[in-house]
């Protein structure tokens, strides 16, 4: 089995209380509570410090001249266990995509916006989980300003969950795209393909959107068979991640191969083929000479090992 821990992005380390999203007063309190905790975001980028321990987290006081004036955009992500409040706030108005927000903010030399993406590999599970909702929010408030049924600009509700057209009052709500990624085993053998712009020798395992009207099997069988024409039998859920580049569910399978001559479709990969066990084993202690898997923090990357540790049982 892969446990909850090892999937970056996943963990309940804040209550959501979503009991309290409604309550305009309650954010009002929480807003100025010195105890609340405030992590801003610029253009979609986190506020990180580098630590001798990797990239952390900075969280603000309510009183923060910078949270101070974009508490309009205050997204409540939930409680800790002793009831502080935990907000992001964006604060892209400060400079533009091609600017510099450090000099703007006057923000100390260890101190950055960063992509999360970027730091992957060195994030603090916490810092990733709690992070991961206030970067796939934002990034959904910059591309849904308009009411898609009016035309009407939206204004941010619920909390910072919700998005409510003045003009037709329609409540628009964060979208969440499922995506099947798959272990097709053939024996001790792994189905792996890598797309074009992927660095050199980079293979990870296939993955693609389910459909409107298509189960999560139908999805890895359709999209296993369009890249590489290998035809799947048996599926089964392993785990999931949320991925918010934008705003995917990582949907962890594993299939067994009925037919394995790869045909390859140029549109969807630039190369694909079969790796064994031992091999993947190498090159997850990057010693292979070819090959390199999934990076770290990716859930491909969590499944494959848990594969060569004897842990995604059959199907």
């Amino acid at each position: 089995m892969i446990d909850e821990s090892e999937i970056t992005f996943g963990g309940s380390y804040l209550d959501r209380a979503d009991r309290l999203r409604g309550d305009a007063d309650a954010m009002a309190r929480f807003l100025a509570d010195p105890t609340s905790r405030i992590l801003p975001f610029w253009q979609g980028k986190p506020l990180f410090d580098r630590t001798a321990a990797g990239p952390r987290l900075v969280w603000l006081k309510a009183d923060d001249p910078m949270v101070a004036s974009h508490a309009d955009s205050a997204l409540f992500l939930g409680l800790d266990d002793a009831g502080a409040a935990h907000f992001a706030v964006d604060v892209s108005a400060v400079a533009p995509p091609d600017g510099d927000p450090s000099a703007v903010l006057n923000l100390p030399a260890t101190q950055g916006f960063a992509d999360l993406r970027a730091v992957l590999g060195e994030l603090d599970h916490r810092d990733a989980a709690i992070a991961a909702p206030a970067k796939g929010i934002f990034e959904w408030r910059r591309s849904h300003g308009f009411c898609s049924n009016c035309g009407a600009r939206n204004i941010i509700g619920h909390a910072g969950w919700r998005f409510d057209c003045p003009a037709c009052k329609r409540p628009h709500f964060p979208r969440t795209d499922p995506v099947v990624i798959m272990l097709v085993l053939d024996g001790d053998r792994v189905l792996l393909g890598r797309q074009p712009g992927w660095d050199e020798g980079m293979y990870s395992l296939l993955a693609g959107f389910v459909e409107p009207g298509e189960t999560i099997e139908e999805a890895v069988r359709r999209e296993v068979a369009e890249e590489t024409s290998v035809q799947v039998g048996a599926v089964r859920y392993l785990t999931s991640q949320p991925w918010p580049f934008p705003a995917s569910l990582m949907i962890g399978c594993v299939a067994r191969a009925e037919s394995t001559a790869i045909t390859l479709d140029p549109r969807e990969l630039e190369d694909a083929l079969w790796a064994s066990k031992a091999e993947i084993g190498q090159a997850l202690a990057g010693q292979h000479p070819r090959l390199r898997p999934a990076r770290k923090g990716a859930v491909a990357q969590a499944i494959l090992r848990a594969w060569v540790e004897g842990r995604t049982g059959s199907v």
